[in-house]
């Protein structure tokens, strides 16, 4: 006899249908899975067989076969157990075909039958959503899948169990188990705010523009003058997430989770990698090809702190996901892509001493000591930040000061004003503008033509750089409410590129 499971694998934020085939044909006993390249999927076979006799029942004496179809899509990870568990109990004749035919299944069994949970179940039940399946999925993981709305009324449902023993008995009808309900959001932890920030003004201003136009920011200054505290605040100073950006958050953060049960996001991610990360960790990649940490900052803030400390072949790895919001991970068994739309916030000293600005502290090598520490970051990824501003030390006078700066509540609001004005007129943020709507919105009259002409031919700015200045002075445009750029606003963007 036959018995046919759906289940998935994942391609990326993909999960793709795959059919569990268990074949019993009289001979000897035996039990193979076809095609075995992921440990977890070999040792499932020992999984299922102690699961099945922890429930009091007992392989059949016969030559047993698992095929997972399609034979020539890659399959990894332990949510095939609870498949192919039930495909060999429809095989033995303990459940009906019909009974598990309108569901998708995935989930590691334990050796007494237990369900655990297994990372994946937001993308699994929007595929099975997609194609008018339900799902049945350990327990752990039912809150998460319950987002995708297929818990709804007039679908299959989703079927969250914490024991095989439960996945039968609802699926016979002995014992029918309630829906899994959706997790609330725990209480969100309180934003560090922009009242905190001392002095700073051109850094606070740099920061609000970045916000405004998804403008990517590198901040250069000495050790304690506020680099790392200003990048922390961006992510307060930025909009609610928007429905759809909160599933792609919770997507890619269910396929990176090692258990399941990821809640909806509620906030946009903000990640710091160390500086020793490797290009798998920041990119993704690794044996399963897994989301980096690009991946995870999607849609929010990944800032990298001490920017020269990072590998030069990690950070040019950084330089297509910047401009495409893309990232392809290429590997030897698998091939996928992930969403990689982040805001790049990046620190760093101007010197390996950090000291360039006291003379008593610099070292004696300073000229060539800069030189050796810049070099570090190749040309074309420093061209990728819009804006490039020097954070001075902040001097005791402020820092002891009890008067506080603007808020992060009422900065949220001028960048939200802003990011409404220009999603209204062109769709998307000014980081993201290109072409001939970049030429129509951001073009400045001859005689800021002639200004930028001049220190651009100086300058041998590239177009790609040109741009960006157009770009940020859209931005600072947006903030103060023109339809036309201003002398000020072209100026302030061409020193910002260092120009």
């Amino acid at each position: 006899m036959v018995a046919n499971i759906k289940t998935v694998a994942f391609q990326g934020v993909d999960a793709v249908p795959v059919e569990v085939q268990v074949h019993l044909a009289p001979g000897q006993n035996a039990f193979n899975v076809v095609g075995l390249p992921d440990k977890s999927l070999a040792e499932s076979r020992e999984r299922v067989r102690a699961a099945l006799s922890a429930v009091g029942l007992a392989l059949p004496y016969d030559r047993i076969t698992i095929n997972l179809s399609p034979a020539d899509l890659p399959k990894e990870g332990s949510h095939y157990d609870l498949p192919i568990a039930l495909g060999l109990l429809v095989a033995m004749g303990a459940l009906g075909q019909d009974a598990v035919a309108d569901y998708f299944v995935m989930g590691e069994l334990g050796l007494d039958g237990t369900l655990i949970g297994v990372p994946g179940a937001l993308p699994t039940a929007m595929a099975a959503l997609a194609k008018d399946y339900g799902l049945i999925c350990p327990a752990d993981c039912g809150p998460e899948a319950a987002w995708s709305g297929l818990a709804a009324p007039d679908k299959p449902g989703i079927v969250a169990a914490a024991h095989l023993l439960e996945v039968v008995n609802h699926l016979r009808g002995a014992s029918l188990l309630a829906p899994p309900q959706v997790r609330p959001a725990p209480r969100p932890k309180t934003l560090p705010d922009m009242a905190d920030i001392r002095g700073q003004t051109e850094a606070r201003l740099a920061l609000e523009v970045a916000a405004a136009g998804g403008h990517n920011l590198l901040m250069s200054g000495p050790p304690g003058a506020g680099k790392s505290m200003l990048a922390a605040r961006l992510p307060g100073i930025l909009p609610q997430l928007a429905p759809r950006e909160r599933l792609e958050i919770s997507v890619i953060e269910s396929l990176s989770s090692q258990r399941g049960g990821v809640r909806l996001a509620d906030r946009r991610p903000f990640r710091t990698p160390h500086h020793s990360a490797s290009m798998a960790a920041l990119i993704g990649g690794g044996r399963q090809a897994k989301p980096g940490e690009i991946s995870l900052a999607h849609c929010g803030v990944l800032s990298l702190d001490e920017l020269p400390e990072f590998l030069r072949q990690t950070l040019d790895a950084l330089r297509q996901p910047v401009e495409t919001g893309r990232v392809d991970v290429a590997r030897a068994e698998a091939h996928v892509s992930y969403h990689a739309r982040f805001q790049l916030v990046a620190a760093m000293n101007p010197y390996r001493c950090g000291h360039a600005y006291d003379a008593a502290l610099t070292c004696h090598r300073l000229p060539l000591c800069r030189q050796e520490y810049l070099a570090r970051l190749s040309g074309p990824l420093l061209d990728r930040f819009d804006i490039r501003i020097n954070v001075p030390p902040v001097p005791l006078a402020q820092m002891i000061d009890d008067v506080k700066g603007e808020a992060s509540i009422d900065v949220a609001a001028r960048v939200e004003a802003a990011q409404v004005m220009q999603m209204q007129r062109q769709d998307c943020l000014n980081a993201r503008l290109d072409g001939e709507d970049l030429r129509k919105l951001a073009a400045p009259d001859a005689k800021r033509r002639k200004l930028l002409d001049a220190v651009t031919d100086e300058s041998g700015v590239t177009a790609r750089g040109f741009n960006r200045i157009l770009r940020v002075a859209r931005s600072l445009a947006d903030l103060a409410g023109r339809e036309a750029l201003a002398d000020k606003d072209i100026a302030t963007a061409l020193v910002w590129r260092g120009h």
